[in-house]
C-alpha cells in the first residue's frame, strides 16, 4: 500500500461525519503491523460461556416410526394424521423419535409436543402442502414482530420442551410464485390496516391473520425451552425458515437452507435467550441471520429483549446481510457473538446489518462479529441504518452501541462501512480492528452522526473520495 493510499485512507476515515477517533497506528509509520486482538479474545470467552450454558433437549432413543401410523412415501399421499399419531405416540410413551425413513412423504402442519423428535433420515423428503387452508386452524404466532393468531406454521410447537427436528433428510415448503409467494404484495398493502387494530388495543386472540394474507414460518418453536434443529435441509419456505420466539436454549446445527423467495430468512431467533447457531449453511432471498425482539406497540407490551446469542462455524452466500439484527428489535439486543464465518457472494448486501428508526426504538448492544473471512460481498461490511422503513417518524429514539468487527479478511467488497444516525440520537461506539480490504472499494465508506467510531488496523487497497 503507497503512503498516499494510507493518507487518503486516513482523510476518508476523518471526514466520514460524527465523532472519530482513530487509533495511532493507523496513522503513523506502523500502519501495517499487527495490533492487538481488540476485544477479540474476551468476546471469546463470553461466547464460550454462552454456548456452555446452552441445553440440548433430553429425548429418549425410542424410535416411532411413520409407517408404523400408516405413512405412505408415494409423494401424493396425505400423511398429516400419521405424523400427528405418531408425534402423540412417542409423547404418551414419555418421549421419543419420530422416524421419516427414505422416500417422498407428503404432509400438511406437524404440531411438536414435548420431549418428541422429528427425525428425518437421509434420502427422506417432507412434502409440504401449499393450500392454506390445511394451515387452519390459527395458532398464536408473530408476524413480522407483533403477536397474532396465524396459519400454522409448517413445523409448530406451544409451550412445549425439549424437542427436536433432526436427520440428513429434506423439508421441502414446495413454496412459489404460483402459490404463497403471490401474497408478498398483498401482506405488505394489507400491513397498515393490521398494525391500526393493535395499536388500537385489539386482543391478541382476536388478530386474525387469514384476513391480511400473512404467510407462516417454516419451523417456529414459540415458547418453548430446550430446541434443537440439526442436520436437515430446508427449502421454499413460504416466509422465513427458523423462527424461534420467546424460546430459552436454543441449538441450530448442521443446517442447510435454500432459497430465493421473498422474505425467506435462515433464522430470526426472536425475543429468545441462549441461541447457538453453529455450522449453517445459508443461502436466502432475505437476511440470512436476522436477530429480532418485537416490533413498535406490541413490541414494548411484550419487552423482552433477545440475548446470549452465538453464530459460530457457518457460511453465507446470496441474502440482504449475513448477521443482521432488526428491523425487529423493540424489546432491545444484546450480546450477540458472531464468529468463524465465511461470506461467499457478491449477492450478500451486508456483512453485520443494523436496521432500526425512531418508530421501533428499543437498542442494540455489544456485538461482536469476528474471524470473519469474505470471497465477495456485494455492499458494506458494516451497515447500521436508522433510516430504515418509517425513518425517523416516531418518538422513539433508538440506541445503538458497543458494534464490534475485527479480524475480517476481505478479498472484494463495495463499500467498508455505511453508519447513518440521527442528528439528535447518534449511533455510539463502534468499533473496527484489523481489517484488511484486498481490493478497491467503489463507493465512500459513510459514517454520519456517530459518537465514536474507532478504527484500528484497517486496510484499504483504495477508498473513493465521497
Amino acid at each position: 500500500m503507497t503512503e498516499p493510499t494510507r493518507r487518503q485512507l486516513l482523510r476518508s476515515a476523518i471526514a466520514l461525519g460524527g465523532t472519530v477517533a482513530v487509533s495511532p497506528v493507523l496513522a503513523g509509520p506502523a500502519f501495517g503491523a499487527p495490533s492487538p486482538p481488540c476485544g477479540a479474545a474476551d468476546a471469546d470467552r463470553a461466547a464460550d460461556r454462552v454456548v456452555a450454558g446452552i441445553r440440548r433437549p433430553a429425548i429418549p432413543r425410542r424410535d416411532f416410526p411413520v409407517t408404523r401410523f400408516g405413512a405412505v412415501a408415494d409423494g401424493t399421499t396425505d400423511n398429516t394424521a400419521a405424523l400427528a399419531a405418531a408425534v402423540r405416540a412417542a409423547h404418551r410413551a414419555g418421549g421419543g423419535r419420530v422416524v421419516v425413513p427414505p422416500g417422498d412423504w407428503a404432509t400438511g402442519p406437524i404440531h411438536l409436543l414435548s420431549r418428541v423428535e422429528l427425525h428425518v433420515e437421509a434420502g427422506a423428503t417432507l412434502l409440504f402442502t401449499t393450500d392454506p387452508a390445511v394451515y387452519l386452524p390459527t395458532v398464536y404466532s408473530r408476524w413480522q414482530g407483533i403477536e397474532l393468531m396465524n396459519y400454522s406454521p409448517l413445523i409448530y410447537a406451544y409451550g412445549r420442551h425439549d424437542i427436536a427436528v433432526t436427520g440428513g433428510g429434506v423439508l421441502d415448503g414446495r413454496a412459489s410464485t404460483a402459490d404463497w409467494y403471490a401474497w408478498k404484495p398483498l401482506g405488505d398493502a394489507d400491513f397498515s390496516a393490521f398494525e391500526a387494530t393493535v395499536n388500537a388495543g385489539l386482543p391478541v386472540e382476536r388478530r386474525d391473520g387469514t384476513r391480511y394474507h400473512f404467510r407462516p414460518a417454516f419451523v417456529e418453536p414459540y415458547n418453548c425451552r430446550r430446541v434443537l434443529v440439526e442436520g436437515v435441509t430446508l427449502k421454499n419456505s413460504p416466509f422465513w425458515f427458523l423462527h424461534p420466539t420467546l424460546c430459552q436454549d436454543v441449538t441450530v446445527h448442521g443446517v442447510t437452507v435454500t432459497a430465493t423467495g421473498p422474505n425467506t430468512d435462515g433464522c430470526d431467533p426472536e425475543s429468545c435467550d441462549g441461541v447457538l447457531i453453529d455450522s449453517v449453511s445459508f443461502d436466502t432471498g432475505d437476511d440470512c441471520i436476522a436477530v429480532k425482539a418485537g416490533r413498535n406497540a406490541d413490541g414494548r407490551r411484550v419487552n423482552t429483549p433477545s440475548q446470549n446469542i452465538v453464530i459460530q462455524n457457518s457460511t453465507f452466500a446470496a441474502g440482504h446481510g449475513g448477521v443482521t439484527i432488526g428491523s425487529e428489535m423493540t424489546g432491545g439486543v444484546r450480546d450477540v457473538y458472531a464468529r468463524d464465518l465465511t461470506m461467499t457472494s457478491a449477492g450478500l448486501q451486508s456483512g453485520h446489518r443494523l436496521k432500526t428508526n425512531s418508530v421501533r426504538g428499543g437498542y442494540i448492544k455489544g456485538t461482536h462479529v469476528h474471524r470473519v473471512n469474505v470471497t465477495a460481498i456485494g455492499g458494506p461490511l458494516l451497515l447500521i441504518d436508522y433510516h430504515y422503513g418509517e425513518g425517523d417518524t416516531g418518538t422513539y429514539p433508538p440506541t445503538v452501541t458497543d458494534i464490534n468487527l475485527s479480524h475480517w479478511n476481505v478479498t472484494s467488497a463495495i463499500q467498508g462501512w455505511n453508519i447513518q444516525g440521527y442528528a439528535n440520537d447518534c449511533v455510539g461506539t463502534v468499533r473496527l480492528s484489523d481489517i484488511t480490504i484486498d481490493s478497491a472499494l467503489t463507493k465512500a465508506n459513510i459514517a454520519t452522526d456517530v459518537t465514536d467510531l474507532e478504527l484500528t488496523n484497517v486496510l484499504v487497497d483504495h477508498v473513493p473520495q465521497s
